[in-house]
């Protein structure tokens, strides 16, 4: 493990040079991973795996989209492609990838099926933080470890393909075996992280949750609304509103901060774009803060966990969805972006 400074604070970060894909394969040579769920992060994680040299199966309910896509990526049913508990079974470590709602209702037939010594692994420390309301509690002979790419099963696999990997949290929340440190971080290289940072499950829950309804998605959404908004109210023409709003953070400057930080995005931008920005940024910071503390508060107490659990659990749930995010796709401000994303140069390529 190295030890970086993150800001004057050390951590031990695990990389692929102290831990390299040789080492990760040893570890795991006697192991079959069974992906259980192949929504978000399974067709990820699962094909990365298998393109490690992975022993890799998937487990799935059959006969729905996540099936077929499975199919269509090269799963074959009865040899590599199984239902959810005849996968559980074969499987040494069980990649609890379902829907948080999902693990919820499939645990009884996931319990049943772990033997002693199996390794149970997460990607979110939802399901054993909130556990006094999920109901999940693991048996006390199996090792419970957590892998969580920080980013989408898009981008899991994107940055494999492409070399560059993803950073991943990972923590060791039991250890029946001995071999729980060794096992999750060979997956987490098997995953195709490019480095791993420890935590715990409580804290990856508390902080992803916050994550996501914070500046990841929820406040992003909401503050590029409410700026796209008031330039419409002055006058502005939609697509100089999304530009201004949108396109510009997406397809620029985001990409600066990505590469060298805020203060070298800063520098890189025109003298009346830094002292505004450096003018405006702390009333942001302190308009937006109470706002974040009362997530938090909320996340950490499990009231947006209970929120979730009994949202997503409704046999009308997926409906309800929709219609939330139809009204987005359908807002003036997002069809003005498909609009925008529609002139890029790559996509007038394609339609050419």
């Amino acid at each position: 493990m190295a030890d970086i400074d993150f800001g004057g604070v050390v951590e031990n970060v695990v990389t692929r040079e102290e831990f390299p894909l040789d080492k990760a394969r040893e570890v795991m040579k006697e192991e079959t991973i069974a992906i259980i769920g192949y929504g978000v992060q399974g067709p990820a994680q699962a094909l990365n795996l298998r393109d490690n040299g992975f022993k890799v199966i998937i487990g799935q309910r059959e006969g729905g989209k996540s099936w077929d896509k499975a199919m269509s990526d090269g799963w074959v049913p009865g040899e590599t492609l199984f239902p959810i508990a005849e996968a559980c079974k074969k499987g040494s470590v069980i990649q609890y990838l379902l829907s948080d709602a999902a693990q919820i209702e499939c645990w009884d037939m996931v319990k049943e099926c772990l033997d002693e010594g199996d390794c149970l692994y997460f990607s979110h420390g939802f399901a054993v933080t909130y556990k006094d309301r999920t109901g999940i509690i693991p048996p006390e002979n199996v090792d419970v470890v957590l892998v969580a790419p920080k980013g989408s099963g898009t981008s899991v696999r994107r940055n494999f393909l492409d070399g560059s990997g993803i950073n991943s949290s990972y923590a060791v929340f039991q250890d029946a075996t001995g071999r729980a440190d060794e096992r999750v971080k060979a997956l987490g290289i098997g995953v195709g992280s490019g480095y791993l940072f420890p935590t715990t499950m409580e804290n990856e829950a508390n902080s992803d949750l916050t994550g996501e309804r914070g500046i990841l998605m929820g406040a992003l959404a909401g503050v590029m609304e409410a700026q796209y908004e008031e330039l419409r109210k002055n006058g502005h023409s939609p697509s100089e509103a999304f530009n201004e709003s949108v396109e510009e953070l997406t397809q620029s400057l985001i990409r600066l901060v990505a590469e060298n930080g805020m203060d070298w995005m800063f520098a890189n931008c025109s003298t009346t774009a830094q002292r505004g920005a450096l003018d405006w940024k702390d009333k942001f910071r302190d308009a937006t803060a109470p706002v974040f503390q009362e997530l938090y508060t909320k996340v950490k107490s499990g009231e947006e966990a209970q929120r979730s659990i009994d949202s997503n659990g409704q046999p009308d749930y997926r409906e309800k969805l929709k219609a939330e995010l139809d009204m987005i796709k359908n807002s003036e401000m997002w069809r003005t972006g498909s609009a925008v994303r529609s002139l890029r140069p790559e996509n007038q390529n394609k339609s050419a």
